[in-house]
């Protein structure tokens, strides 16, 4: 009788202990994702955004500029935009290196300047599939400079708005911060010269759209057309009509039906790596882990190599 209550009191405990773990499991989360919305590492939703407004252990960024912000933004959002992380002062579109992330002791002063504590969780929106992934962008940006807590709201500015997210006209200035990055992580990262040394390696996924895809020059490229033997997985592809993220089954049943598996070593490539960096992350939070960004994208590999 004795081992019998002893044997209850234990398995009482025990699932004590798991209740426990599942409460601290969804408050690290931060919610509580609904029937069939993307779920993820790097995504928060609507709802999550409107929650935090205010805290001031978050950081809210509006990737889209700032005239976008002036006509409205989310209530508290600072402004950061891509390039300004990027390297796109030196030369032109095309040129080695143009629009690539900028090294660790170039990058450090500019998140500093813009007032991007570490120590802060950051979260990022722009416009999903009415713009081009800049909030992916930044968000591989940071999380590549050593950003350990680093989010994307699931759906577009005007999905914010219309879900009662408070808004503004004009953005947040953030006070300046000092900001270290050691050195950028380059696991999903990939340059021209090795993307050109082990071309053979990869299975290419072009992001752009039909036309760019087909060989219309829209953005000053040198030439037109795609990477030899790329696939076409259309950014705005990603999204629901009311511009949230489709669900995690139906693009990973998207990206098989392009012949990828989550084991393959991948490179995705836009114009100038914004939609591409987007699509890398969103892959990553669908199982998979091998997937590059090729940030010099189109721009520089029309400009010195063959394409289709």
């Amino acid at each position: 009788m004795l081992k019998q209550k002893t044997y209850l009191l234990v398995l009482i405990l025990l699932l004590a202990i798991a209740m426990m773990a599942a409460g601290c499991t969804q408050e690290t989360s931060g919610q509580e994702a609904a029937p069939g919305a993307f779920t993820g590492k790097y995504i928060v939703d609507a709802a999550y955004l409107k929650s935090v407004i205010g805290d001031p252990d978050v950081i809210i960024v509006d990737a889209r500029g700032e005239e976008a912000a002036a006509e409205g933004t989310v209530e508290g959002a600072t402004v950061l935009i891509w390039q300004t992380m990027a390297d796109v002062t030196s030369g032109k579109t095309g040129d080695a290196g143009w629009g690539t992330l900028l090294p660790a002791d170039q990058l450090a002063p500019v998140l500093s300047a813009a007032g991007l504590d570490k120590e802060k969780e950051i979260i990022v929106f722009a416009d999903a599939q009415n713009g081009w992934g800049s909030d992916g962008r930044v968000a591989w940006g940071l999380i590549a400079a050593g950003y350990p807590e680093v989010k994307i709201v699931n759906g577009g500015y005007d999905y914010l708005a219309a879900s009662g997210v408070p808004t503004v006209k004009g953005a947040a200035v953030l006070e300046p911060v000092e900001v270290t990055v050691d050195a950028i992580d380059e696991t999903h990262i990939i340059n021209t010269d090795a993307l050109s040394a082990d071309y053979d390696s990869y299975k290419i996924v072009d992001v752009r759209a039909d036309e760019e895809y087909q060989g219309q020059t829209l953005y000053g490229e040198a030439k037109g057309g795609h990477l030899p033997g790329a696939v076409q997985i259309r950014y705005t592809d990603l999204f629901n009509e009311d511009s949230t993220l489709k669900s995690n089954a139906d693009l990973t049943a998207m990206f098989e039906a392009a012949g990828l598996k989550p084991d393959d070593a991948i490179v995705t490539y836009c114009t100038a790596g914004i939609r591409s960096a987007y699509m890398q992350l969103i892959m990553e939070m669908c199982g998979y882990s091998n997937v590059l960004n090729y940030d010099e994208s189109y721009y520089r590999w029309c400009a010195v190599n063959e394409v289709e």
